[in-house]
């Protein structure tokens, strides 16, 4: 891994910490990510759930926002979870009036896809790229990807076939909260191509 092996969280709302936590769980020197001179210290970064609207103003507030996507268009390796994903998205079909997205992933997103935090839910996914064992899938206030355009591939969909986890290039994103269950293979996914960028 290049520029000292660190790989980043982005700090500024939302349950960074467990991420970290998977990730130093792996190896991996995991820090927190707030302000662009920090972004420029490391080899990849995670954008962990939260809230997307609140997360996307703290990225303007704190001007971390525009070199983000510079480092995401240059192929920094980014994985979104949950809220992390819509950040990435190109469309956000249910956006709060002037909320803006870091863009780059060829995707469509609809925010809250299964309702309130009462309709939170949890399943058994197949995701081959991570091997046959299932993936135990945590949803909560979880936006799902209504289109997956052409630079985007499709990882996982529920069984009425919407899609839930995607990959394209560098990016790397989940509706659901893989840090909240103890299988560190979506995070491990991601190591990997960080050491392979």
């Amino acid at each position: 891994m290049s520029k000292g092996g660190h790989v980043g969280v982005l700090a500024l709302q939302g349950d960074f910490r467990e991420h970290i936590a998977v990730l130093r769980s792996l190896g991996a020197d995991a820090v927190p990510v707030k302000r662009p001179e920090e972004l420029d210290r490391v080899a990849g970064l995670v954008i962990p759930g939260g809230e997307s609207s609140v997360m996307d103003k703290l990225s303007r507030l704190f001007g971390i926002a525009e070199p983000l996507k510079a480092a995401i268009r240059s192929g920094l390796p980014v994985y979104g979870t949950c809220a992390g994903l819509i950040m990435l998205a190109d469309t956000v079909l249910d956006s709060i009036e002037g909320q803006q997205t870091l863009g780059g992933f060829d995707l469509a997103v609809r925010r809250n896809a299964f309702g309130s935090q009462l309709d939170s839910f949890e399943t058994d996914l197949d995701i081959p790229v991570l091997g046959d064992l299932p993936v135990h899938a945590v949803f909560i206030r979880a936006p799902v990807v209504e289109t997956v355009g052409e630079r985007a591939t499709a990882l996982a969909s529920l069984d009425d076939g919407r899609v839930v986890a995607v990959e394209q290039d560098n990016l790397l994103g989940t509706s659901f909260h893989p840090e909240m269950t103890g299988d560190t293979r979506f995070h491990e996914y991601f190591l990997r191509k960080v050491r392979a960028a």
